[in-house]
């Protein structure tokens, strides 16, 4: 039988703890059996585990960590533009599946000083320093319409220069100051410029005067009419994953989690990558101005010949290309289809 002071300690090492057991009357064996169970640790999944082990080991992606690029496939715009020479000083691009945002902050470098960078995605992401940014579904058609609406006012997005050099314009941007010191007469020009079309004889139908008003202006305000305003489109677009956790986070800064790149069926991929390319080459049609430029990125299968085609009514240089930043192992190719046409119409460029 245990005495009185054995037994209290005992019940005090089942309660306490080992801390409390006496050698008396708890045995090492019996005191570790007692302590607390180290916590679980969870294998990663395969794939998780190859895809880190993968990027850890990867020149680009450690390089994208290195400049502050939103990620890797900076470099792949990069190498297109070196080659093509897309980007100029104060264009207006239009970047369609922007998130994260590496292509946009290339395009915000090079387009600079003076361009803007409209960037459109399903998933919210925080945009690049420069960058506007809409949040929705592209093939929706009332976004489409926002980003038409937003494009044909060449101020929205872009920054405005500020005059520093005269004191009596402190404050105003160039154009301001232009106004300003228009004179009265370019004014009254300006003002009967329609009546002194009226007053030269040409008082056909209105279809012939419309006809012969068009015919005297220049590219760019032909362009202009027909809502033509957009230098460059780029379009990496990409299904997300619907999202199925993380409902309660409220940052912009990490959208990579929904972020796709191949579902594993070769098919869907690529039929994916053909309706998003033909998505965004319709919307190039309707914005994008006579000598601008379009990038595409499709995963390559049966339809992209196709697709070629159709590229090749419209402009005047189409080319395939595969950068070496891209992974050989990716079935991931790009467009690149140089200098839009003017003359084709809808009909002629979208035949079956």
């Amino acid at each position: 039988m245990l005495s009185r002071r054995i037994f209290q300690q005992l019940t005090d090492s089942l309660l306490l703890g080992p801390r409390n057991c006496a050698p008396l009357a708890c045995s090492a064996s019996k005191c570790s059996s007692r302590t607390k169970p180290a916590s679980k640790r969870h294998a990663s999944s395969s794939s998780s585990t190859r895809w880190k082990s993968r990027q850890g080991s990867d020149y680009f992606a450690r390089e994208a960590k290195v400049q502050g690029l939103k990620s890797r496939a900076a470099f792949k715009l990069l190498e297109i533009n070196e080659k093509y020479k897309l980007f100029k000083p104060g264009q207006t691009v239009v970047d369609l599946g922007f998130a994260p945002g590496s292509w946009s902050q290339v395009a915000v470098n090079r387009t600079s000083p003076g361009g803007r960078v409209i960037g459109i995605d399903l998933i919210p992401a925080q945009p690049p320093k420069g960058v506007s940014t809409i949040q929705g579904n592209f093939l929706s058609p009332d976004i489409q319409a926002d980003v038409r609406q937003y494009v044909q006012d060449p101020d929205l997005g872009r920054p405005r220069r500020q005059v520093t050099s005269p004191e009596h314009h402190e404050g105003y941007s160039e154009e301001d100051v232009e106004e300003l010191e228009r004179g009265y007469i370019d004014l009254e020009r300006h003002a009967l410029g329609g009546i002194e079309i009226e007053t030269l004889g040409q008082a056909g139908q209105e279809g012939s005067r419309q006809e012969a008003e068009e015919s005297k202006l220049s590219l760019k305000e032909r362009d202009k009419r027909k809502g033509r305003v957009v230098d460059v489109v780029l379009s990496d677009m990409s299904e997300p994953w619907d999202q199925t956790t993380g409902f309660h986070k409220k940052s912009l800064s990490d959208p990579y989690t929904r972020m796709m790149n191949t579902s594993g069926i070769a098919f869907k991929d690529h039929a994916g990558s053909m309706d998003l390319c033909m998505a965004a080459l319709n919307f190039g049609f309707d914005t994008l101005r006579t000598g601008g430029h379009f990038l595409c990125k499709f995963y390559q299968g049966s339809e992209d010949k196709a697709l070629e085609m159709t590229l090749r009514r419209l402009f005047t240089k189409v080319h395939r290309e595969k950068p070496d930043s891209s992974r050989s192992e990716s079935k991931e190719a790009y467009f690149v289809a140089l200098r839009r046409k003017e003359a084709p119409t809808r009909e002629e460029v979208f035949r079956e």
